[in-house]
């Protein structure tokens, strides 16, 4: 999987860098009213495209650390369950009579 993401980014590269070459024209952008720029083509194209990635790639990155935060909590719920159930039952210690009962219903000697 990592050789096929590697071959695919060079030949973004290359189609980008061609691209480039084949355009690289000045061009007059207006930013501001009476305020204007002389930039070259493919830079004012690659800057909106990474103008217009930007708030998808921050919205990848908070639902990936919301989700990663979600896991580990359930992760963490998960191993607290199974130590309490894994634990070793402890004896419950026998509770001596009450000193009002009686200790001998039937009593064997008789006055």
């Amino acid at each position: 999987m990592g050789i096929l993401r590697t071959i695919i980014w060079v030949l973004l590269t290359a189609v980008l860098i061609i691209f480039a070459m084949a355009n690289w024209q000045v061009v007059t952008v207006t930013v501001w009213p009476g305020w204007e720029a002389e930039t070259k083509l493919p830079i004012v194209i690659i800057a909106s495209f990474l103008l217009g990635l930007l708030p998808m790639w921050i919205a990848l990155r908070t639902s990936r650390w919301s989700m990663k935060r979600r896991l580990d909590t359930s992760e963490r719920q998960l191993a607290d369950l199974r130590a309490m159930a894994n634990r070793p039952v402890e004896p419950v210690p026998a509770t001596p009579p009450a000193p009002d009962a009686p200790t001998d219903l039937f009593p064997t000697d008789k006055p």
